[in-house]
């Protein structure tokens, strides 16, 4: 027999990047009393990751519960860049609702599509929270027509079409109704969850099950499951059996010994569960992502579908000249678990051994999200090398190929907008739509190839003089387009092993832009800066200036360098070429050749 659970609510928020869902979360927590009024709470609290605080972005989906009026509102707060759509595929599963926040200023953007379409898809009550209001460009009356249009364009039904509208300002902590209403706090929203979210359903009296949509990790109790209650109750010392997601004839039997609910930012521990509840479980060793958790006899709930990913790079044990020298992890043993370990909390994520027992194929959404990848595996101690991302390709049944195509969102100043035309055009972009924004900036649409935007993003940003924003999102297969060539430069070589000194660099420094300073380690092949011409040069930047009779070796004029140029690992990964390696260690970041030995390219026919 069917029954609601009243008292429980859950919901997801999602949007596009950067349009104010974990502030927004914020809001939520302080207002429902979860935080003490003298307690120090710092901005973006879900964000808990170093990673997400240093760049700014939700990269993990994170649980959260707070009471509202006798109810207990479980809410999931998701990524909002394209790379990390696999963390929302999964978790709406989870939830019967959601609340999607569009911009005030920005409207619909590519991941608005992207969220509200899996949102639709799995029948979800939807509403819609126009944030940002107080933004003094928001233009809240167009951005709703933006999004009306958008349901309509994915096949809304009636029901969704006629979704509730809240407009709000999640830093400020308001919510109204209407444009015209008194600005005081988020009841409005809370109370616009609690009549329109159905509150979960299911028979308590069926056997248990629980399906997995998310893996925690913690280094007392181990893996850790978090799923919803779909039917019957769970409780501690129950004895269930794990049916496995990828092989449902696989029956393991288990035993729950910790079970916990969300209160606030914490779990709490529980002595059982009923339907609709969403709780974290262990004692499972080998539970994974999509896993059914029921008594015996049940069957598996089918997991959401995640979309294929679209871009791949090699993962190769470092054998530089420096190899093993800063890292503590460095054997294709040990990176190869830390890989396969990976994907037991990233279901978007592909890791494949390959012919070499040191390379290993890993595939993800794009370029942010391996370069999140490897930041984790740097900073945890590990020392490897990467190739350039390559997209991967797929056949048709008439034997022709097809690649990846992204829908590419460029928000950009009038006087740019020729440049940037000019340079997505080359790299086989076509321009799909061009409009003006309030303030006057151009908003210009492409359908580009994946592969035309690897290594795009920081020559997009100079020439716009880093006032351009860009947005992409995967499309589809579309036929090949043909050839691009990514870089107009060559690299400049280090022709020796040693240590880089300023007279050695002074000496060649008129030769392109340098990415070394002097102290600097460098050995032959390293790439040391970019050539100013097409092809690449070696030199020796280790050449020091020697004593002769006639003066003394340092008696010359201070010489004047040019500043080196510092990458970060995302600039890094978008400048190596295709015959390039970009050596990865906690220390860190060099640029090389494959080849080291500059003999053995040319024997090789690379530059």
């Amino acid at each position: 027999m069917n029954c609601k659970q009243e008292n429980t609510r859950n919901i997801a928020i999602i949007a596009h990047v950067d349009h104010g869902k974990t502030t927004l979360v914020d809001a939520m927590l302080q207002q429902s009393g979860v935080f003490r009024e003298n307690q120090e709470v710092h901005e973006r609290v879900m964000d808990s990751n170093d990673l997400e605080r240093e760049r700014g972005i939700t990269i993990l989906s994170k649980n959260t519960a707070i009471e509202y009026q006798g109810v207990k509102i479980n809410v999931v707060d998701t990524p909002g860049h394209a790379d990390f759509g696999g963390e929302v595929e999964r978790v709406l599963k989870m939830v019967n609702g959601v609340i999607l926040l569009v911009d005030a200023f920005e409207g619909t953007m590519p991941q608005t599509k992207f969220v509200l379409k899996k949102a639709l898809e799995l029948d979800l009550q939807v509403i819609v929270c126009i944030n940002k209001i107080d933004r003094p460009e928001a233009r809240p009356e167009k951005v709703i027509d933006e999004v009306l249009e958008l349901m309509m364009d994915l096949e809304a039904s009636d029901e969704q079409l006629d979704a509730p509208i809240i407009f709000a300002s999640a830093k400020q902590g308001y919510a109204i109704m209407d444009l015209k209403d008194e600005h005081k706090d988020l009841k409005p929203l809370f109370d616009c969850i609690l009549e329109t979210i159905p509150a979960p359903q299911g028979d308590p009296e069926a056997p248990t099950q629980i399906l997995i949509s998310t893996i925690d990790y913690n280094e007392y109790v181990g893996r850790i499951g978090v799923g919803k209650v779909e039917n019957g109750s769970i409780a501690v010392g129950q004895e269930l059996q794990r049916l496995n997601a990828h092989d449902p004839s696989t029956h393991e039997r288990v035993k729950i010994t910790k079970l916990y609910e969300f209160s606030g930012l914490d779990k709490i521990d529980v002595k059982s569960a009923e339907i609709g509840h969403i709780v974290a479980l262990s004692g499972i060793a080998d539970l994974q992502i999509g896993d059914t958790i029921c008594a015996e006899g049940s069957d598996p709930i089918p997991f959401q579908k995640i979309s294929e990913p679209t871009i791949s790079m090699n993962f190769i044990v470092n054998d530089s000249p420096l190899a093993g020298q800063e890292g503590k992890w460095c054997t294709s043993r040990q990176i190869r678990e830390r890989l396969y370990r990976e994907l037991n909390t990233d279901v978007s994520l592909r890791v494949e051994d390959t012919e070499s027992t040191d390379t290993f194929k890993v595939s993800g959404r794009g370029e942010l999200h391996l370069s999140v990848l490897i930041e984790n595996m740097r900073r945890e101690g590990y020392e490897f090398a990467v190739s350039k991302a390559e997209v991967i390709y797929k056949t048709d049944e008439n034997g022709k190929r097809l690649e990846p195509i992204e829908t590419a969102t460029v928000d950009v100043p009038e006087e740019y907008a020729g440049t940037v035309i000019s340079m997505l055009s080359e790299r086989k972009g076509n321009l799909i739509s061009m409009s003006t924004l309030s303030d006057g900036s151009n908003r210009l649409e492409f359908s580009i190839p994946a592969r035309g935007l690897i290594g795009f993003h920081g020559r997009f940003l100079t020439a716009t003089k880093g006032t351009g924003i860009l947005n992409t999102i995967f499309d589809g297969y579309e036929p090949y387009r043909g050839d691009i060539a990514f870089r107009k430069q060559g690299s400049l070589i280090a022709f020796e092993a040693g240590e880089a000194v300023p007279y050695g660099i002074f000496a060649v420094q008129d030769r392109g832009t340098f990415f070394i300073k002097p102290g600097d380690k460098v050995y032959a092949g390293m790439v040391i800066g970019e050539s100013g011409k097409s092809e690449d040069i070696e030199l020796n930047v280790c050449k020091t200036k020697h004593l002769t009779n006639t003066r003394a070796s340092g008696s010359d004029e201070a010489l004047k360098l040019t500043p080196a140029r510092i990458f970060s690992l995302e600039q890094c990964l978008e400048f190596i070429d295709t015959d390039e390696l970009l050596e990865v260690t906690p220390k860190s970041l060099r640029m090389r050749k494959k080849i080291l030995d500059s003999r053995l390219r040319k024997r090789a026919g690379m530059k």
